[in-house]
């Protein structure tokens, strides 16, 4: 018999599926890689995994510790899972504007939530960032600091960009993905352009984000709350190294949220909005590639972690959103 003996030998691994030119807009072949097939149902189980892992084999985590982090919800999916999994407990500080469903799932593997608001300066006292750091001080948590840890791209280019690279036969010549740490588009993007020093690296944020800004060297500005999950910045981020990444596009809400309903609707492929965002920001560079591309695209988690948000008329009313799923194809 073959059978995994840890729900962490499961992590990784995760498919590839075409998206039909017709819907991607362009002549290129589109790939989406499914992340929400890990056991934590995201990408952050990687990075859970491999972080944990790493600072076991370094001594900086003991049995008995507790593992603390800020978090919008998937790294505190994962992190609580794989802790868990190892006989740690976990303490998150969980913005406001998480969804329920991402809460309760954090809560679901034994951790410890401390709700915090999200539109804060990033060295607020009450923010996630100063919570989780507070913590690591008084308790002496250990702080996984996804922000700023170089651990995280490191799994990246250690795991998951060979994956792409494997699964694709060397010939993916464009990476999508949303910036949420910094940390998968990095190392993503630092093994793909030594594979291939032309393959394209593009970004993606919500409007409102600091990213854009970070890549091009421009002052910053004032950051502005956006309804996307998972993705965005209002402060500069270690994990996120400019130089792996050739472009950042921001896309609005609205967009990001119809997108992800379309292609739930048209392809039963249920996304969140994060993927949504990735979806529009392809279609915007859709007339610079050609049939030769080999596009990837990170659907870093599924829309079941969002049905009393995006996916609710009532919820999308109440936020003022546009309901006509359609209007995603004229962009």
């Amino acid at each position: 018999m073959k059978f995994a003996t840890s729900i962490l030998e499961l992590i990784g691994n995760t498919p590839l599926v075409e998206i039909p030119q017709s819907l991607a807009g362009c002549r290129a072949t589109v790939l989406c890689k499914l992340e929400w097939t890990n056991p934590g149902g995201s990408i952050k189980d990687r990075l859970a995994k491999y972080v944990i892992s790493t600072e076991e084999q370094r001594g900086r985590i003991h049995p008995g510790d507790t593992i603390c982090d800020n978090t919008s919800g998937n790294t505190g999916i994962g992190v609580a899972m794989v802790a868990a999994a190892k006989g740690y407990r976990s303490v998150f500080a969980v913005y406001d504007t998480t969804s329920s469903e991402k809460i309760d799932l954090i809560k679901s593997y034994g951790a410890e939530v401390i709700i915090v608001p999200a539109e804060v300066a990033w060295d607020d006292p009450g923010g996630g960032y100063m919570v989780a750091k507070r913590l690591s001080e008084e308790r002496g948590y250990y702080w996984l600091n996804q922000y700023d840890n170089p651990l995280n791209p490191e799994a990246h280019y250690a795991d998951t960009g060979p994956e792409i690279w494997n699964q694709t036969e060397g010939k993916v010549t464009c990476f999508v993905a949303g910036i949420g740490t910094g940390g998968t588009i990095s190392g993503i993007g630092k093994f793909l352009k030594e594979k291939n020093s032309s393959a394209r690296i593009i970004g993606v944020e919500p409007q409102g984000s600091l990213f854009q800004a970070i890549h091009a060297g421009r002052p910053l500005g004032q950051p502005h709350p956006h309804k996307v999950e998972g993705i965005g910045t209002d402060m500069v981020v270690k994990a996120f190294v400019p130089k792996y990444t050739d472009q950042v596009i921001q896309v609005t809400d609205n967009d990001a949220f119809l997108a992800a309903r379309l292609l739930t609707k048209t392809l039963g492929l249920s996304v969140g909005g994060s993927t949504g965002s990735i979806f529009c920001a392809l279609r915007q560079i859709r007339d610079t590639l050609t049939v030769d591309d080999v596009v990837v695209i990170l659907s870093p988690d599924a829309g079941i972690r969002y049905i009393t948000k995006f996916f609710s008329d009532d919820w999308m009313r109440r936020h003022n959103f546009k309901l006509e799923e359609d209007m995603i194809i004229h962009v």
